[in-house]
């Protein structure tokens, strides 16, 4: 009877699993692809120990967490990976009901005010009121 192993645990998120641990993984597998191909890895072959359920949506950086991917496997899981963790967290915000601050940066186009090269802070005109204000000096001009 084989003697049991114990399950290994990242000590933290980045720790890499140590080569005994590829070699169960890739074991425990039969050598296949898990990425939904199936196909055995040939020797030689470049694979990588992928998580299954991925750090950043959640999972564990543990033994039973980990599969065998192809190397030009792991990209397309890796991208369907950070896609899952964006809906995810598009999702919870619109749930929280966060959003961006509605309120406009002091002095930008949107706020209402603009800074003069003086430095003074004036009330920004729109252009109706701009072409009201330019009528209106142009007629006390003319009145003289």
């Amino acid at each position: 009877m084989p003697r049991s192993v114990a399950e290994w645990f990242g000590p933290t998120p980045d720790t890499a699993p140590p080569p005994r641990v590829h070699l169960r993984v890739f074991d425990r597998f039969n050598g296949h692809c898990q990425c939904g191909c199936r196909r055995k890895i040939a020797a030689g072959e470049a694979w990588q120990c992928d998580h299954i359920i991925a750090l950043v949506n959640g999972g564990e950086n543990r033994e039973t967490n980990l599969w065998p991917l192809l190397t030009a496997h792991h990209i397309f899981k890796t991208i369907a990976d950070v896609a899952e963790k964006s809906k995810i967290a598009a999702q919870r915000i619109k749930h929280l009901g966060i959003h961006r601050p509605s309120q406009p940066l002091p002095c930008s186009r949107k706020s209402g005010y603009k800074k003069t090269m003086r430095g003074t802070v004036i009330r920004r005109m729109s252009h109706s009121e701009a072409h009201r204000a330019m009528m209106k000096k142009r007629d006390m001009r003319g009145n003289d």
